[in-house]
C-alpha cells in the first residue's frame, strides 16, 4: 500500500529547517505546487527560451529551434533545481480485493 503524505498540515521543505504550512502552497491538476518554486521555474525557463531565441542565427527556422531547445535546457534545470516535497511511505499489508 502506497501513502502519499503530501496534504498534511505542515510540509518540511528539502535541505532547509523552516517549515512550510500548506497555506504556501497552490494546486495545479491536483497536486500541490510551492508558489516560489514555480515562479522560479517559469522565470528560468523564460529566461533561458529568450536566451536561445535571441542569439540563433538569422536564418528562418533556426530561432525556432534555438527556442525549443532552450525550453527543454531551462525545464531541465528547473527539475534538477526544485525536487519534489512530498513524502511517500510504502507499507506492507493486504490490498483490499486487488
Amino acid at each position: 500500500m502506497v501513502e502519499l503524505l503530501e496534504r498534511g498540515a505542515v510540509m518540511e521543505k528539502r535541505g532547509r529547517d523552516d517549515l512550510q504550512t500548506k497555506d504556501q502552497y497552490i494546486e495545479v491538476w491536483e497536486d500541490l505546487v510551492s508558489i516560489k518554486d514555480l515562479f522560479l521555474s517559469i522565470v528560468i525557463t523564460a529566461l533561458i527560451t529568450m536566451l536561445g531565441y535571441f542569439l540563433a542565427p538569422a536564418e528562418e527556422p533556426l530561432p525556432l529551434f534555438f527556442g525549443l531547445t532552450g525550453a527543454i535546457i531551462g525545464f531541465t534545470i528547473s527539475s534538477f533545481i526544485f525536487k519534489p516535497k512530498r513524502t511517500i511511505e510504502i507499507k506492507d499489508g493486504d490490498n483490499d480485493g486487488d
